[in-house]
Parts: structure tokens; C-alpha cells; sequence
């Protein structure tokens, strides 16, 4: 059974750094894509921040500059680290997985709406105060 594990939210000043985790379980192999997502309140979830199957990053836009995907395999981790944090990155943020996993690259790389990937953390908070 996959899991998805997410941790490290919190509060935060404007312009401070936080890195989330997101420890995944189950998978049998490595034929997954895996991501970072976002919902704020009275918004649509949106997407932030992905490894596809052969593990190349992608990211939309507004995260480039600000926010670094990164995993340690060896612990089945994935991680977000987002500096220069703004009030507008008030969201919860989930660590979802797909397989195959062109889907979620699709979402990340084209945007649009986010559908429901096969699996998906319970989120973790993270506030940015101004």
C-alpha cells in the first residue's frame, strides 16, 4: 500500500524559509512521478513542483526562482525547500504520486486543473505571516 507522508509546515515570517518533507512508502518500483501541490483557502489546489519517472525536476512558473525540489532515495524522501516566502504561498501543501506519472508532469509543466492522482499525503499547513 502506497503512502505519503508530509511534515515540516509551520509558521513563518514574510520573506523566511521552510523545507516540507514528504516520506513515500509502498511503491514497488520507480515507475512514479511525484509532486509537490498547494490549495489556500477559497482557491483550487495548484501544483508547485515534480520529479517525473526519470527523476528530472519541473516546476511551474511562479515557483522557479523561490522554491527547490530535491529526494534522498535512500530514505524515500522528497523535499520542498521554499525561501523568500510570501503571504501568498499561505496554502496546505499535500506530496502527491502518480504512476506512470505523465499526468502529474502534464499538470506541472502545462498547468490547469489538478486531478486526482492515484495517491496523496493529508497535507501539512504552512502560513506566512506579513
Amino acid at each position: 500500500q502506497v503512502q505519503l507522508k508530509e511534515s515540516g509546515g509551520g509558521l513563518v515570517e514574510s520573506g523566511g524559509s521552510l523545507t516540507l518533507s514528504c516520506i513515500v512508502s509502498g511503491f514497488t518500483s520507480n515507475n512514479y512521478a511525484i509532486g509537490w501541490f498547494r490549495q489556500a483557502p477559497g482557491r483550487e489546489r495548484e501544483g508547485v513542483a515534480c520529479f517525473s519517472n526519470d527523476g528530472s525536476a519541473y516546476y511551474v512558473d511562479s515557483a522557479k526562482d523561490r522554491f527547490t525540489i530535491s529526494r534522498d532515495r535512500a530514505k524515500n524522501t522528497v523535499f520542498l525547500h521554499m525561501s523568500s516566502l510570501k503571504p501568498d504561498d499561505t496554502a496546505v501543501y499535500y506530496c502527491a504520486a502518480d504512476a506512470p506519472g505523465y499526468r502529474l508532469v502534464h499538470t506541472i509543466v502545462v498547468g490547469g486543473r489538478v486531478p486526482e492522482y492515484d495517491y496523496w499525503g493529508q497535507g501539512t499547513q504552512v502560513t506566512v505571516s506579513s
